[in-house]
Parts: structure tokens; C-alpha cells; sequence
């Protein structure tokens, strides 16, 4: 799946990010409409609170993520997903990969 004058696609520079494309393949783990809490996803992916909170940023910046400060009873919460477009963009991410690393597929 080489473009027609024969360069190599390039990967998705937000989600390329060691520590971002750690958050998007852990959200994309969820179904389509579920959350997770910020602490459950911090646990996950053994991240400080700080630099998953920047990732975060970065890829909601992106409108890969959304974030959404609640409260359950009194405690505050907060949770993220993939959006509708995050979801793409990581499919996407997923097939140029296939791509870098399998040049001609099937072409073979």
C-alpha cells in the first residue's frame, strides 16, 4: 500500500508519541460508548498523574480523546475515551504501520 509515486506513508505524529500511542491502544481497548477513570487508566499504563495528564491533553487537543470531569456521589471523577475519531486515527496509525513494515503486502 505504497502511494502511487512509490513513498512510504508517514505515521500520525500525536499518536507516534511512546507514551500517547501507550494511552490511545489502552483506550481502544474499551467498546465503543465505555470509559475508563483516570486513576484505573494511570494504574494501567504506570504513568504519574502529571504525565498522563499531558498526553491526555495533547491527544483530546487532537480530538482523539475525550475527558469528562464528574462526580460519582460526592467524589470527583474523571474519565476518557476514544473518540469516533481517535478510533480512526489509530486504525489508521495501525494500518500505515502494516504498511512501513510489510511493504507490498500481498503484492508479493
Amino acid at each position: 500500500m505504497t502511494t502511487i509515486d512509490g513513498e512510504l506513508p508517514e505515521l500520525d505524529p500525536v499518536i507516534h508519541a511512546q507514551a500517547r500511542l501507550r494511552v490511545v491502544v489502552a483506550l481502544s481497548q474499551l467498546n465503543a460508548g465505555d470509559r475508563i477513570t483516570f486513576p484505573r487508566l494511570q494504574e494501567i499504563l504506570r504513568m504519574t498523574p502529571g504525565n498522563l495528564s499531558v498526553h491526555l491533553r495533547k491527544l483530546e487537543d487532537a480530538g482523539y480523546v475525550e475527558v469528562t470531569k464528574t462526580h460519582r456521589g460526592r467524589t470527583p471523577a474523571t474519565l476518557a475515551h476514544l473518540t469516533a475519531k481517535g478510533r480512526l486515527a489509530f486504525e489508521e496509525y495501525v494500518s500505515t504501520l502494516r504498511t512501513l513494515i510489510e511493504p507490498g503486502g500481498d503484492d508479493r
